[in-house]
């Protein structure tokens, strides 16, 4: 049994009654990816965890492995024609930005705005 990735939706191909999950696609994961090395490079990350649910796709960042995330970025894709499929929180589950567009939602994770946020 093999699981087969459709449009960011994993669906399991030997089960008819297994839920599907949403996942980040590459060029997502690799958008996130490079704000993470960027951010381990600066000494704010150290580790990261990704987690694929029934509504949503997320992957936290944490500046130690022991802590709490740090940010997350979540991809929920019953929010895209509302407010957006994809959304930055903070530790305290705050929303700091959300849209349509994964590019500009990550760029609230700039260093000069992280100095504000922080």
């Amino acid at each position: 049994m093999t699981d087969q990735p459709r449009a960011g939706i994993l669906v399991p191909s030997g089960s008819a009654t297994a839920q599907k999950r949403v996942w980040f696609d590459r060029k997502e994961l690799d958008l996130i990816l490079r704000i993470y090395g960027r951010l381990v490079a600066e000494g704010e990350c150290r580790d990261y965890a990704i987690g694929a649910f029934a509504d949503h796709a997320l992957f936290a960042m944490h500046r130690r492995a022991s802590e709490a995330p740090t940010w997350t970025v979540e991809k929920r894709p019953d929010l895209a024609r509302r407010q957006g499929a994809f959304s930055v929180n903070n530790g305290t589950g705050q929303i700091l930005k959300r849209g349509h567009e994964l590019t500009q939602v990550l760029r609230v994770l700039e260093k000069k705005r992280l100095d504000v946020v922080a």
